[in-house]
């Protein structure tokens, strides 16, 4: 009997230990043949392969895709120009059209390891940038830990930051936080910047202002884009759609200079999709060098707003941030 219950343990043990593994899998996703499932029974996402490095998708395992597809883009390879397709991706900024928009639709390199993968394109000829993905997944949770980098090959020492944008889909809400807030007089100096572009229009009712937090809403009946950028030491946002939250999570260096006056994190919206971003420091990157952006992602479901005020906010959002952790 004894050697029974230690055998039933034990094969309890290995299926415990089994099921919790984060598992890596090639598969083929919508036209694509050659793309990685990353999850550990709980949370997915799958990067792409044939074009990239690019993460496609990232939801609960069977749920929905929290980011952005392009459905005619989907499973195509080897065009001229840069494709939107959706999902999340690295570029360099600031944003020019020669170097930013450099096209990633040839194959990249999968390397799996312990705990998720690596996705390495060939160096851009254009650009002499070489861009990477690496996804850390622990074998249980919701939450991952994705690094963006890119390498200068060029030869030439260039000047940039790297810049992560996640394409959420459409229909949802983002919430940014502003730094800690103060009263007058005892905090005098300025805490953040507030970074308009050309095309910023404050009066949409898209946008919306409080105390802190700063928050736009995807609308696709809204044809014209908005865009804002701010800094935050604890640069995070979150996107509400369908009762699910996605968290983006990373640090940022007052010490350091950003791009687009100071900018840690932007948000865009058009009528197609809403886009969160984070911004690294600017930095003079020597040939060979690497500069990375370290996010924290998670994803959290049976999430009701009441009302989209500060004390809603911090009920409800605030949690999940903590939940999801610093930037490890």
């Amino acid at each position: 009997m004894l050697r029974m219950l230690l055998f039933s343990a034990i094969a309890c043990l290995l299926t415990t230990t089994m099921d919790a593994a984060v598992k890596v899998e090639k598969i083929a996703y919508k036209g694509w043949p050659n793309c990685y499932l990353v999850s550990n029974g709980e949370i997915e996402l799958i990067v792409t392969a044939d074009v990239g490095p690019r993460i496609i998708r990232f939801g609960f395992v069977g749920g929905q895709n929290l980011f952005k597809e392009y459905p005619e883009q989907l499973g195509k390879i080897g065009e001229a120009t840069f494709q939107l397709r959706g999902g999340d991706r690295i570029w360099k900024s600031p944003e020019d059209l020669q170097i930013t928009w450099a096209p990633d639709n040839v194959p990249v390199h999968i390397k799996v390891t312990a705990n998720g993968l690596i996705a390495r394109a060939p160096v851009e000829p254009t650009t002499g940038l070489e861009k990477e993905i690496e996804v850390r997944m622990p074998a249980s949770g919701t939450s991952v830990t994705v690094a963006h980098r890119i390498t200068n090959r060029s030869g030439k020492e260039i000047l940039f930051a790297p810049w992560v944008l996640t394409m959420m889909a459409p229909g949802g809400v983002a919430v940014s936080a502003f730094p800690p807030r103060g009263k007058h007089p005892e905090h005098l100096s300025p805490t953040n910047p507030l970074v308009m572009w050309a095309y910023t229009d404050f009066s949409d009712p898209r946008w919306k202002f409080t105390r802190k937090y700063l928050i736009l809403r995807q609308d696709a009946n809204s044809s014209e884009p908005q865009k804002a950028g701010t800094f935050n030491p604890d640069t995070w946002a979150t996107y509400i759609l369908n009762g699910q939250a996605f968290i983006k999570r990373a640090a940022a260096d007052p010490g350091r200079t950003y791009p687009d006056f100071g900018s840690s994190f932007e948000m865009f919206t058009s009528n197609e999709f809403l886009e969160m971003e984070t911004l690294g420091p600017l930095a003079n990157v020597r040939p060979g060098q690497t500069v990375e952006q370290v996010e924290s992602w998670g994803i959290f479901g049976n999430i009701n707003l009441a009302q989209w005020n500060d004390e809603e906010l911090d009920r409800v959002v605030l949690p999940l941030v903590q939940a999801v952790g610093s930037v490890r």
